[in-house]
C-alpha cells in the first residue's frame, strides 16, 4: 500500500515524470524529496536575489542621503544669521502687537 503521508505526484506529461524520476534516482532520493528540494532551492534563490536587490537599493539610498547631508548641515555662521533674523522678526512682531 502507499504511504498516506506521501505527496500525490501526478504529471500530465509522462516524459516530465520520467525525467524527474531519473534525476531523483541519480540523486539517491525519492521523487517527493527531489521535488521538494528543488522547490526549496528555487524559493531560496528568489529570496536571495530579492535581498541582494534590497541591499543594493539601501546602499544607493544611503549614499544619496550621505551626499545630501553635507549640504543640509548649516554652518555656524548660517545658523547665527538665522537666529538673528528670527530675533528681528520676533521683535517686530512684539512691536506690532503692543
Amino acid at each position: 500500500m502507499s504511504d498516506p503521508k506521501a505527496m500525490n505526484l501526478r504529471f500530465p506529461d509522462p516524459a516530465q515524470r520520467t525525467a524527474i524520476a531519473a534525476a531523483a534516482k541519480q540523486a539517491g532520493v525519492s521523487m517527493q524529496e527531489y521535488i521538494l528540494s528543488a522547490a526549496y532551492e528555487r524559493a531560496t534563490a528568489v529570496e536571495q536575489r530579492f535581498l541582494e536587490g534590497f541591499k543594493a537599493s539601501m546602499a544607493r539610498s544611503g549614499a544619496a542621503f550621505a551626499a545630501e547631508a553635507g549640504s543640509l548641515d548649516a554652518s555656524a555662521e548660517q545658523r547665527e544669521s538665522e537666529r538673528e533674523a528670527l530675533r528681528e522678526l520676533q521683535q517686530r512682531g512684539q512691536g506690532h502687537a503692543a
